[in-house]
Formats: C-alpha cells, sequence, structure tokens
C-alpha cells in the first residue's frame, strides 16, 4: 500500500514519521532508469512536504536524485512549516551497484532541532561505521536511520541499533523496507531502541512482542513515545559522555 493511503491511519499525536530508504522506487541497478527515477526527485519531496503540513508531523526518509552527473541517495526531514533539511548518505554498500551508481555525501550528519529535541539521520549502511554516528556531547538525542537492510543480515542491523544507542546515548529509530527482491525479505525489521539498548517498538519478526504491537507493525507502522526528561535524567546518572575522546575527520564538513 502506497504512503499516502496509509497516512491517514496515523496515531493523531504522531510527531515524526521515518520512511524507509528509497521508499518511492526501492534501489534501481540499471543507470537508465536511475536517472528516470532520480528525475521524480522534485516531486517526491513536494509530496512528502504536502503529507506533513496535513497531519501537522516531521517525516524522514531518503530518496534518489541527480546534481550534474552525481546521484546520490539523499536523507531528508521534512517539518509541517516546509523546512527542510537534507543529508547525502556517506557510505555506499560495497557488495551492491550502489557503490558504483551513486556518489557517497561529503558532509556530517546535522542536527535538526524540532519540538524540542536534537535528531539527527543517518542512512542504512552508515550505522555500521561508528565513528561516523559518535554524538559528540551529546549533539543529538535522536538518530533516524531509513533503512533496505535484508534479513540474511538483520542480527547485525538489529544488533547494531542497539550499540549505537548505547555507546551514543540516544535513542535510534531503524525503519526499514519491506517485501523482497533478488537480495532476500525484508519483513518485521524496523525497530527503536532507547539508550540502553531497550526495545521500545519492536518488528513483526519479535515473536514475544505485544498483540498491539504487532497489530500497529501489521498495519504498517510501530510506534514509541519518549521522555526528554527520561533522557536527560539518564545521562547525568550515567555520564559516560565526559570519557569519550574527541577527534576530527578530516575532509568533512
Amino acid at each position: 500500500m502506497a504512503v499516502a493511503e496509509r497516512l491517514p491511519q496515523l496515531k493523531q499525536d504522531t510527531d515524526i514519521l521515518v520512511l524507509p530508504e528509497m521508499f518511492t522506487t526501492g534501489f534501481i541497478q540499471d543507470p537508465i532508469l536511475l536517472d528516470q527515477a532520480s528525475s521524480f526527485a522534485d516531486a517526491t519531496i513536494a509530496a512528502v512536504k504536502g503529507w506533513s503540513s496535513r497531519f501537522n508531523i516531521a517525516i524522514a526518509g531518503s530518496f534518489q536524485t541527480k546534481e550534474g552527473r552525481n546521484t546520490y541517495n539523499r536523507g531528508f526531514f521534512i517539518e509541517p512549516s516546509g523546512e527542510a533539511s537534507f543529508y547525502d548518505k556517506r557510505h555506499l554498500f560495497c557488495l551492491s551497484p550502489e557503490s558504483k551508481l551513486f556518489t557517497p555525501g561529503n558532509a556530517l550528519p546535522q542536527v535538526i532541532r524540532f519540538r524540542g529535541w536534537n535528531i539527527s539521520m543517518i542512512v542504512c549502511y552508515d550505522l555500521r561505521f561508528p565513528i561516523w554516528c559518535r554524538n559528540r556531547k551529546h549533539q543529538y538525542d535522536l538518530m533516524l536511520v531509513p533503512a533496505n537492510w535484508p534479513s540474511a543480515r538483520s542480527y547485525a542491523w538489529k544488533h547494531l541499533l542497539i550499540a549505537r544507542a548505547i555507546e551514543n546515548q540516544a535513542i535510534f529509530v531503524g525503519a526499514n523496507r519491506s517485501g523482497n527482491d533478488d537480495y532476500g525479505n525484508y519483513d518485521g525489521m524496523s525497530y527503536i531502541f532507547d539508550p540502553l539498548g531497550r526495545m521500545l517498538a519492536p518488528g513483526t519478526s519479535e515473536t514475544s512482542s505485544p498483540v498491539s504491537d504487532r497489530k500497529n507493525a501489521a498495519s504498517g507502522f510501530i510506534y514509541a513515545e519518549f521522555s526528554k526528561d527520561d533522557l536527560q535524567k539518564m545521562r547525568m546518572k550515567l555520564p559516560v559522555v565526559n570519557d569519550s575522546d574527541d577527534y576530527n575527520i578530516i575532509g568533512m564538513e
């Protein structure tokens, strides 16, 4: 079912919706088709802006776009006001044509302020690289991860989300695609983890999940509620950021 058809089913108090990586097209491996798909980039953002305004929610995800000869896997965060923030995926998956057809981003993930929360974004394969995700001095509270991660590597996906949440003392939202393709199956692998690595919202593959969670996942959404006060108390009680190493990534903005 298309995103536009599912949006009226969202809970009314939802603040942020995270869509999967390349949610409009999936990964296209043919260069000619890729160029054609990239021509719809403006239409994609226009549609997302309309949804964000109509439902009064921020919407994040990724799409493909082209600038000159370069094609990017571009993450987006669209606010109800129409303000848009973008991030170009840095790490392109070496075992797929993505690394040959797309251009890696050259800027660190930015931090966006929305409804009192500091929010950042990476895309799928970026999750494997801890320095790239590093939460320096608690710059972000919430990390969004649109993804296209197959079940063949589901153990890594889930546990990398847990590890990144713990080491960065932040909430991690992994929004994975559904369905299947030549690389495998993708269903039931969207998760939300708190800064202690505890699952706030499981995918449908989690047999121990409550009936209500399974119902939400089956309808296309999983939900979690966060408390900024609880997050701050946890960080004060366990101030590990004070012991973290400082560093610079050469050549990054």
